[in-house]
């Protein structure tokens, strides 16, 4: 999968962000201890996974966040969507295309009882 690997200049230091080009509202790079690590799309529902968090987020109305902090703590894990800057001031460096394999996220994480 080609991604775009951006780097950013935030009052707090730069940063890279590892990007969708194109991006859906649908579509997600989902971080796991800060590195990006998995790949969602709400409407690709030929994965399992992707349909369950179909299920979690869109028809239960949460934001992505909400349910990652969710299976953060019933999974004993660190998932997170990177934030660039809190306070809005952000100036792009550089972008790079860069070919990285992200896999979704794993189904024994995922329940459909949160």
């Amino acid at each position: 999968m080609t991604l775009l690997a951006n780097t950013y200049r935030t009052l707090s230091g730069t940063k890279e962000i590892i990007e969708i080009p194109n991006k859906k509202s649908t579509q997600w790079v989902i971080y796991q201890d800060g590195k990006p690590k998995f790949y969602t799309d709400f409407y690709d529902l030929d994965i399992e996974s992707n349909a369950m968090m179909n299920s979690l987020v869109l028809c239960s109305k949460r934001d992505i966040r909400d349910v990652l902090e969710l299976l953060n703590k019933r999974n004993n894990i660190n998932l997170s969507i990177p934030i660039i800057t809190r306070l809005g001031y952000k100036k792009k460096i550089k972008s790079i295309k860069k070919e990285i394999n992200l896999e979704p996220l794993p189904e024994k994480w995922l329940a459909y009882s949160l």
